[in-house]
């Protein structure tokens, strides 16, 4: 199978006939062996009863049901377990990612062996406010962050090798950055393409301006687990240390000072009179408690289990 077409999807039953509609031109046209695998993530519409009219008359789509919903990253994660196809594209349920994109996308993935293209969505039909200046921020921000040089960090539609799709795990709120995750998991080769922005045609956006406070701290995780995730203890267990003997040199000063002035005769306060002595026992104590966070951090990556994170109603296949 060449493509396999990932779709997430929450409360979009108008978009669906028309994007299933559109895309199924662009595969016959092109002559591709395909799949297209529905996500629903929840919908409390009737999205679900519109992919299952659609199952039922077509054996290239699937469908995944969630029980509720369970964020766009787990969805793509079910999906991604799913596929089959040899490029993996992913995309919005909402018309505002454009299937006519789909031909060229495979080509740079297959012919040109990219291992991820990132669409870049550089004309934009959002406000400008509330969604493009943030947006912009927010890209130039994960762009200086994560050293991946994509414009449009958001853009849901992506093609991937599905070596790619396979070998990461995409959770929390993490779909954001699976360039990202990929590069962390050695595939190097990812570019961007400048992709149509399609108006959204029914419905409202299911995202609001916390996805942007939101993507930030996500960027932040990303970015320590990235470093320290195997080994916590080197940034923990190192500041402890350095933080603990900073500690214990300056309670050694504050002794020998007390000795020194006591064996001249020298007047001077008490000891716990000293505010220098608070501070390295301060100090001290953060130490020893960064070296256990630390020291636990190992044990949890050692005795960890992945746990089931979404459960799944239906499949249709």
């Amino acid at each position: 199978m060449q493509i396999s077409i990932v779709i997430p999807l929450l409360n979009e039953q108008e978009s669906i006939p028309e994007l299933y509609r559109w895309i199924t031109s662009v595969m016959k046209t092109n002559q591709y062996s395909y799949e297209v695998i529905f996500i629903d993530d929840g919908s409390s519409d009737s999205s679900w009863q519109e992919i299952q009219n659609i199952v039922a008359k077509d054996e290239h789509i699937k469908a995944i049901q969630f029980l509720k919903n369970y964020g766009k990253s787990q969805a793509l994660h079910a999906g991604f377990e799913m596929v089959q196809g040899e490029v993996v594209i992913t995309m919005d349920a909402d018309l505002q990612d454009n299937p006519e994109e789909i031909p060229e996308l495979f080509e740079l993935i297959k012919n040109e062996n990219f291992d991820i293209i990132s669409g870049w969505k550089k004309k934009r039909y959002d406000d400008v406010l509330t969604k493009n200046i943030p947006s912009k921020l927010f890209n130039a921000a994960a762009r200086k962050v994560s050293g991946v040089k994509l414009h449009d960090f958001n853009c849901g539609l992506k093609a991937y090798k599905k070596e790619v799709v396979k070998n990461i795990d995409v959770y929390g709120e993490m779909h954001r950055y699976i360039p990202l995750l990929a590069k962390n998991a050695g595939f190097s080769k990812i570019d961007e393409k400048v992709v149509k922005h399609q108006a959204r045609k029914y419905g409202s956006t299911k995202f609001g301006a916390e996805r942007f406070v939101h993507g930030f701290l996500d960027l932040i995780s990303i970015w320590f687990l990235s470093k320290f995730g195997k080994r916590p203890m080197h940034l923990f267990g190192a500041w402890g240390v350095i933080m603990f003997a900073i500690g214990f040199i300056t309670a050694i000063w504050v002794g020998a000072s007390k000795l020194y002035k006591l064996w001249h005769h020298i007047p001077d306060i008490l000891v716990t009179q000293n505010p220098w002595f608070y501070i390295a026992l301060t100090v001290m104590v953060l130490g020893t408690l960064l070296f256990i966070a630390g020291f636990l951090g190992e044990l949890i990556l050692r005795t960890q289990k992945n746990p089931q994170r979404y459960k799944i109603s239906k499949i249709l296949k």
